[in-house]
């Protein structure tokens, strides 16, 4: 267990304990936004659109109370 722990101090940036070096953070950030850009392009599922737009309208039992300066809803859930 030693050893990993002193190849891990050997890659890290001066100053710091641990760590990765730039080589290999700058590989799981391409990798990252790889997979993020994939994950963009899919778009919403309908089944969640639909939840969406569900929960965008507002309960019919829904109580506004204007305090003023902000507005607070009571939906009896206290």
């Amino acid at each position: 267990m030693k050893d990993v722990k002193s190849q891990a101090s050997k890659n890290a940036a001066p100053g710091k304990q641990g760590g990765l070096n730039a080589e290999i953070q700058s590989r799981i950030g391409h990798q990252l936004r790889a997979m993020y850009d994939d994950v963009v392009r899919q778009g919403v599922p309908d089944r969640f659109a639909e939840l969406i737009r569900k929960l965008d309208v507002p309960k019919p039992d829904t109580q506004v109370e204007d305090t003023g300066d902000q507005t607070i809803k009571n939906d009896g859930r206290d």
